[in-house]
C-alpha cells in the first residue's frame, strides 16, 4: 500500500513513503536519529480515511546527509516544499519529540499550512541557556536512544543492542525492520547509523539554542502524552497550554515510540482526533 518516493529541492534529496490515498493530508515526522519507515503500522491505519505521508528528514535515514542545514528555518523550507511538491496547500502535520518542536516552531510562523498539529511526546519546547550548552554534549553522547547509532563491529552485535532498546523492546518485525533499515555497512566493515555525527550535533544545537513556541497560536492541537515518556509532569505542558489556543492532551498506553510500541492504540487516538475536527466526522 506504501510507496517510496524522492524528490529534490535545490541540493537536497528527501526521500518519503506515500501510501497514495485518498482523504484529508497527514505529514508524519520522525525524531531525532529515526526515519519514514516507523510510521508504518499508524500509515497503515490512517490510509483507510486520511493520505498519510511520511518523511526522511535531512540527515536521517534515505535523504541527503549535507554538512549544513539542520536549523529549524531550513528544515521547515523542506517540508513546505515537499507539501508543495504533493499539491498540499495545507495539512495534519504530525511531530514526534525533536520533530515536535519543528512543528511547533513551523506553526508560529506558516499556521496557515495547518489542519492541525499533533505533538507526540516533543522535547525542548524552550532554549536552553548558554551555560548549560557548553555541557549538553556530554549528556546526550550518553542518551540511551543513541546508542543503536554504533559503531558495531558487525550486525549481529548491532542486533543485540538494537533489542535492548525500548522503542524495539518487542522486536516483532516492524520493529526490527525498522532498526535494522536505520544502519548501514561502513567501508571499515563496521556497522553504523545513516545518521551522521554532523547532524546529530547541528540538530541538537539548535534544539538548545532556539525556542520552539514564542507566541500564541490558533491552530486545533492534540499533545500526545505516552505514560512511560519523558512529559510525565504538569509543569512540562505549562507552555504548550500557555501558546497553543486549542489544546487537548491526552495520554496514551506506551513509551516515547509509542507510534512503534503501542501502534493500534496510538493510530485510535490520532484518528479520533483528526476525525474529531471533521464537521460531517
Amino acid at each position: 500500500m506504501v510507496t517510496r518516493k524522492t524528490v529534490t529541492f535545490g541540493s537536497i534529496t528527501l526521500s518519503y513513503l506515500d501510501w497514495e490515498t485518498s482523504g484529508e493530508p497527514v505529514l508524519l515526522l520522525h525524531g531525532l536519529a529515526d526515519h519514514a519507515l516507523g510510521w508504518t503500522a499508524v500509515g497503515d491505519i490512517l490510509a483507510s480515511s486520511y493520505h498519510p505521508v511520511a518523511v526522511d528528514l535531512r540527515g536521517h535515514g534515505k535523504s541527503d546527509k549535507p554538512d549544513s542545514g539542520y536549523d529549524f528555518d531550513t528544515v521547515m523550507q523542506d517540508l513546505s516544499q515537499l507539501m508543495d511538491h504533493l499539491g498540499w496547500s495545507t495539512a495534519h502535520i504530525v511531530g514526534h519529540s525533536w520533530a515536535g518542536k519543528v512543528a511547533t516552531y513551523w506553526a508560529t510562523r506558516q499556521p496557515e499550512r495547518f489542519i492541525s498539529m499533533v505533538l507526540v511526546d516533543p522535547i525542548f519546547v524552550y532554549g536552553i541557556p548558554s551555560i548549560f550548552r557548553l555541557t549538553f554534549p556530554l549528556f546526550y553522547g550518553t542518551l540511551p536512544f543513541l546508542k543503536g547509532m554504533g559503531p558495531f563491529a558487525d550486525w549481529e552485535t548491532a542486533i543485540q543492542q538494537g533489542k535492548q532498546m525500548k522503542q524495539y523492546r518487542d522486536w516483532n518485525r516492524l520493529q526490527a525492520s525498522v532498526f535494522q533499515e536505520s544502519l548501514e555497512e561502513k567501508p571499515d566493515g563496521t556497522v553504523g547509523s545513516k545518521f551522521t555525527k554532523t547532524a546529530r550535533n547541528s540538530i541538537f544545537d539548535a534544539v538548545l539554542r532556539v525556542p520552539g513556541l514564542i507566541k500564541e497560536v490558533q491552530v486545533r492541537s492534540l499533545f500526545m502524552q505516552p505514560e512511560t515518556g519523558v512529559n510525565r509532569f504538569n509543569w512540562q505542558l505549562k507552555p504548550y497550554q500557555k501558546y497553543l489556543l486549542d489544546l487537548r492532551i491526552e495520554t496514551i498506553p506506551g513509551n516515547h515510540w509509542a507510534f512503534l510500541v503501542k501502534p493500534q492504540s496510538f493510530g485510535k487516538t490520532l484518528t479520533n482526533f483528526l476525525t474529531s475536527g471533521n464537521p460531517s466526522g
